[in-house]
């Protein structure tokens, strides 16, 4: 169960007022639901999921997964919290580009000590369909390839949530429905909790809820 409780979220620029980002943002998912956060450039889309994945301090408010509240988290707890329950997808990739595709998806597993680290990282390798292609490096993928491995490195660690930040922005069409389609299979399949910041109203159609930010409000 996630819960976002009254979120609130400011930026200080120099010689100006507090620019506020997000207010009172609220709402809950179930385990298994899927959401998508929509709104126009500089609504505070992207801010809102940094605060859900631990990545940035709210003002005030709480972030609850599974009743523990990362917002009361240390620094050393919530990394270590966010590395096991909280898968994130990056528009831009954001892969290791000195490894290959396993090397990519296992790092997860290795940073925590997970056991069966081969056989996790194979299996899914397996479901987004690289076998072939286990041991290029990045620079030697496709995008949809690049994109489908960071889809595999943030669900082999099975998380409570994955978050996704415009998972078909780099990608052409075509590419991106390929995309999009194996990512909602797989979430479907290990029945995870998704968001997804888009910009794509055909995207955020396939989810189950749509959360329009404006202004840093829910509407």
């Amino acid at each position: 169960m996630l819960k976002i409780d009254a979120l609130c979220k400011s930026y200080v620029q120099p010689r100006s007022r507090p620019i506020e980002v997000l207010k009172a943002v609220s709402f809950d998912l179930a385990p298994g639901e899927t959401c998508a956060i929509v709104g126009q450039s500089g609504s505070g889309k992207t801010t809102l999921l940094s605060l859900i994945a631990g990545l940035d301090t709210p003002d005030s408010g709480r972030v609850m997964l599974d009743g523990e509240d990362l917002c009361a988290m240390k620094e050393n707890q919530l990394a270590r919290y966010r590395a096991s329950k909280i898968g994130i997808i990056f528009q831009s990739f954001h892969l290791m580009p000195h490894l290959t595709a396993r090397e990519n998806i296992s790092l997860p597993l290795e940073i925590l000590k997970q056991d069966q680290i081969a056989w996790k990282t194979d299996a899914m390798l397996e479901k987004v369909g690289l076998n072939d292609r286990r041991n290029h490096l990045p620079g030697q993928l496709s995008g949809g390839e690049c994109q489908r491995v960071a889809i595999a490195r943030a669900l082999v660690i099975r998380p409570a949530l994955l978050l996704a930040d415009e998972p078909t922005g780099n990608l052409d069409l075509e590419t991106g429905e390929t995309v999009v389609r194996l990512l909602f299979d797989l979430v479907s399949q290990e029945n995870k909790t998704l968001i997804l910041v888009t910009h794509n109203p055909d995207l955020a159609r396939q989810c189950q809820r749509i959360k329009t930010l404006e202004r840093g409000r829910l509407v």
